[in-house]
């Protein structure tokens, strides 16, 4: 998975590439850690995203979690496998998708 993210201000912009999945939801778990200080609009872009997996979503639950209290998340450009994926979960009503 390819993380490519950008600051402008107080505001984190994250896209990512490739499977979000037990082997690569650590690295993002990590990059989130270290960078959501400071930061009150986290935006996610999907675009180049084919794949989440459990481990993936519960990377996007905690980062929504550290939002609620210091902005907000939004997640754009989902495609419809992932999406699929939210719905079924309930993941769809937890967070902001565009």
């Amino acid at each position: 998975m390819n993380i490519v993210k950008t600051t402008n201000g107080s505001v984190l912009s994250i896209a990512l590439e490739g499977r979000l999945d037990t082997t690569t939801a650590p690295r993002l778990e990590a990059e989130l850690k270290t960078s959501l200080n400071g930061i009150t609009e986290l935006e996610m872009d999907f675009s180049g995203l084919e794949y989440i997996s459990s481990a993936g979503l519960r990377v996007l639950l905690a980062a929504q979690k550290v939002m609620n209290k210091q902005g907000s998340m939004i997640i754009r450009n989902v495609n419809e496998t992932i999406m699929e994926v939210f719905e079924i979960t309930g993941f769809a009503d937890i967070l902001r998708i565009e």
